[in-house]
């Protein structure tokens, strides 16, 4: 139970002192973030620092996480468990938060190195590197006119084409209306031969018509008489 820390116990003092460190370190690098922001010139000693408090916060985890193990109580131990586990999820965070600022610090540096050694080489060769640097302005502005003039042709195309889409269309279109036409004309001509059929059958009808009724009428009498 004395590793319990219930009263004032050697993991629980390990633990204050673990958390203590976490806000100290997170005070650090944001002072460090703000300093690297302003564009002030940071004090190497301070990532040092953090950088020492940061393996001494990991120090103390590998302890804390070896003493929770070894509480008797199981609700207990689950609870400084979780404990443990939260400081060591911020230490890695703080940890990853100062790798990204040395990997920031040291392109700056780099890229600071190459501008001194870029105006080194401007002082004894300025006249030539302005020259390269006029060539390539100029080559840059003519890709850029290149550019522009084929999206203009672009342009003109698209519209053109767009043009004759249009012409196609209206081209389709009379030629629907011409062969609704032409089948509109053919189906009336049908229809007038077939009247004219039917009419010539009705009139073939009605002259046999007749012709019977008087045969008949004509035999009927005779009879008659």
């Amino acid at each position: 139970m004395a590793n319990e820390g219930g009263g004032g116990g050697t993991l629980s003092e390990i633990h204050q002192s673990a958390k203590k460190l976490v806000l100290k370190t997170r005070e650090g690098l944001e002072r460090l973030e703000r300093l690297e922001s302003s564009g002030s010139v940071e004090p190497p000693e301070l990532s040092y620092a953090i950088k020492k408090d940061i393996s001494q916060l990991q120090s103390l985890c590998v302890e804390m996480d070896r003493l929770w193990r070894s509480v008797a109580v199981k609700t207990h131990r689950d609870l400084w468990k979780r404990k443990v586990e939260q400081v060591a999820e911020e230490s890695v965070s703080l940890k990853e938060s100062l790798d990204k600022y040395f990997l920031r610090h040291q392109r700056r540096m780099l890229e600071a190195k190459e501008r001194a050694e870029l105006l080194g080489r401007m002082n004894g060769e300025s006249s030539h590197v302005l020259r390269i640097f006029d060539e390539e302005a100029q080559a840059l502005q003519s890709m850029r006119n290149s550019a522009r003039m084929m999206e203009e042709a672009y342009s003109t195309g698209v519209a053109i084409l767009s043009k004759f889409s249009e012409q196609r269309e209206r081209m389709k279109s009379a030629q629907r209306k011409a062969l609704d036409i032409l089948n509109t004309v053919g189906l009336s001509n049908s229809v007038l031969k077939l009247i004219e059929r039917r009419n010539r059958v009705d009139r073939w009808i009605k002259y046999t018509g007749m012709i019977l009724t008087v045969v008949i009428v004509v035999m009927f009498w005779r009879w008659t008489r």
